[in-house]
């Protein structure tokens, strides 16, 4: 069995990513397979990631129709940019080979849809059982392959042991929605958790750090920091590094609170119960609107 599965291709590689949750998928497979991209088309955080882990190996393009002269195209899904859509549209349009990575549990349909239009990839690429569940009840004459998610595994096997006087580190994300209330979502869920952590058994005097989603615009979390004892700002530069020195880990539906519990960690989702409940199937996840 081959280290990557991009070692079961028959022809060279170009990568296009902006959203980091593929990126790190990519990246890992990237980084375990016999022979590097012939091309990276990279954007955003996905940009970020290829650079700190590959010296030798930065993003050398940000346009997909570079896809012109590759032989196989291996995509991000995320929803931030339409880089990737747009990728998968030339590579259909020219007869390139099409993989597509999903990295998350949800919306699936919607991560090949822009503006009306589907993009399907020739074939689909996924990190774990339920998620080839899902993208099999979804696509039902696209080829779903599963394989090990190196990214999870070596996040958290950097993470190391859980420490036994550990803060919380709170995932942030955007909700993209305000649930009917007066604020952004992630903000309520932020207060939510406040209210009810000692109902989790967890001390008001732990530290916590909120982690920003990398979408996230440079200091949106600043006042609520400000307003709030024992709360900082994290600024690690991978999420082992920012697991490192937590015992628990707090989130909405970020696909970190899966990294965490494969590293071991307590994890909860915080959003509040007039919130949709968390889209993430673990059973290992905390729901804390239903303690």
């Amino acid at each position: 069995m081959p280290n990557s599965p991009i070692d079961t291709l028959t022809t060279d590689y170009t990568v296009a990513v902006h959203d980091a949750g593929a990126a790190n998928m990519i990246a890992a497979w990237v980084a375990n397979a016999r022979t590097p991209p012939s091309m990276v088309i990279a954007q955003g955080p996905a940009a970020t990631i290829w650079r700190r882990r590959f010296g030798d190996l930065e993003p050398i393009g940000t346009d997909p129709d570079l896809l012109l002269g590759a032989r196989t195209l291996i995509s991000g899904t995320g929803w931030a940019s339409d880089l990737e859509h747009r990728a998968r549209q030339v590579a259909a349009k020219v007869g390139v080979q099409s993989v597509a990575v999903i990295d998350h549990w949800v919306n699936y349909e919607m991560r090949f849809e822009r503006g009306g239009a589907q993009q399907l990839p020739d074939a689909i690429w996924v990190g774990d059982a339920d998620a080839e569940r899902i993208a099999r009840r979804a696509f039902p004459d696209t080829p779903i392959e599963q394989h090990p998610n190196l990214y999870l595994a070596e996040q958290a096997r950097e993470a190391g042991p859980v420490p036994k006087q550990g803060d919380i580190l709170f995932l942030a994300e955007p909700a993209r929605s305000n649930w009917g209330g007066q604020t952004p979502g992630e903000f309520q869920t932020l207060d939510f958790f406040m209210a009810k952590r000692e109902a989790a058994g967890l001390s008001p005097k732990t530290p916590m750090r909120i982690r920003p989603h990398p979408s996230d615009p440079a200091g949106k979390y600043t006042d609520w920091i400000a307003a709030h004892e024992l709360v900082s700002l994290d600024n690690s530069p991978d999420m082992a590094s920012a697991l490192h020195a937590a015992a628990c880990v707090v989130g909405l539906n970020s696909a970190g609170l899966v990294v965490a519990l494969e590293a071991g960690r307590r994890v909860f989702s915080a959003l509040p119960p007039h919130a949709p409940p968390c889209v993430l199937p673990h059973r290992g996840i905390i729901r804390l609107a239903e303690l």
